[in-house]
């Protein structure tokens, strides 16, 4: 198993929901050993770590720390003059034929619409899209994230000639450092998710990339909820929480980013 893969499971079963699964089978095991005490501690535990992060205000908290920083980086961006525009993959989803004939769009597919919408008004010539497909690189259907977001671009009435296509990338770090081999010391206008933008900008500042940041896909709303709505534990919460915490721990944790600096 590579090394993209087992982070994306070790990722997976530390987050809810597949957490509160390990936690119950775990206090399950030390309940046969007569461990009553330490196995309702640990049920307890799995149980309260997904009641918090399902309310609103928490995933609010987790989520704005990161938006916050995209937007006082936006503040900075120059306005014009850049060589090309990237968009990170991670906003829609390959076409896989017969089942899935076409790309699907998922939340971040703003970044798919803000890149088009940039290029529109003249803010580079070109667009890279970066992004590949594991399936792609071992057997399965050999149509990537870049090709699905050429699909999009193209339907927004981007021309063929105006996009580069970077399918090889399986993560953030690879999005950067392939990026910066096609374009080199030449500047660029990053468009990311929001969230995700903290971390594109510290791996892109380890990888020499010349960028200003066009963050999109906003999360944090509180105005548009009903009321009700922020002291129910929900799914919208969950998710919030995940998405946020993910984008965290990779920023102050994942030690692979220093590969970019080498």
């Amino acid at each position: 198993m590579d090394t993209f893969a087992l982070l994306k499971i070790l990722v997976a079963l530390v987050m809810p929901p597949a957490s509160l699964t390990l936690g119950a089978l775990l206090a399950l095991l030390l309940l046969a050993f007569g461990w009553r005490r330490l196995a309702l501690i640990v049920l307890l535990l799995a149980v309260a770590q997904v009641a918090i992060l399902s309310f609103q205000p928490v995933g609010d908290a987790l989520m704005g720390s990161l938006e916050s920083r995209s937007r006082a980086a936006a503040a900075l961006a120059p306005p014009c003059c850049y060589d090309a525009i990237v968009v990170l993959g991670g906003g829609i989803g390959a076409a896989h034929p017969p089942e899935l004939p076409e790309p699907h769009l998922d939340d971040g597919a703003d970044r798919v619409w803000e890149a088009a919408r940039l290029w529109k008004r003249g803010l580079a010539p070109r667009i890279i899209v970066s992004g590949g497909s594991f399936l792609a690189q071992h057997g399965g259907p050999p149509l990537t994230e870049a090709d699905a977001m050429r699909v999009f671009l193209l339907d927004l009435g981007v021309p063929a000639d105006a996009i580069t296509d970077e399918s090889k990338a399986l993560n953030t770090i690879d999005n950067i450092r392939n990026v910066r081999a096609i374009i080199g010391n030449r500047k660029v206008a990053l468009v990311t998710s929001a969230y995700h933008m903290p971390r594109a900008l510290q791996l892109a500042a380890l990888a020499g990339l010349d960028v200003g940041a066009f963050p999109t896909d906003y999360h944090v709303a509180p105005a548009t909820r009903l009321p009700w709505d922020n002291w129910l534990p929900s799914i919208d919460g969950l998710t919030l929480s995940r998405l946020a915490l993910h984008e965290i721990v990779a920023l102050n944790l994942d030690g692979r980013r220093s590969s970019l600096g080498q």
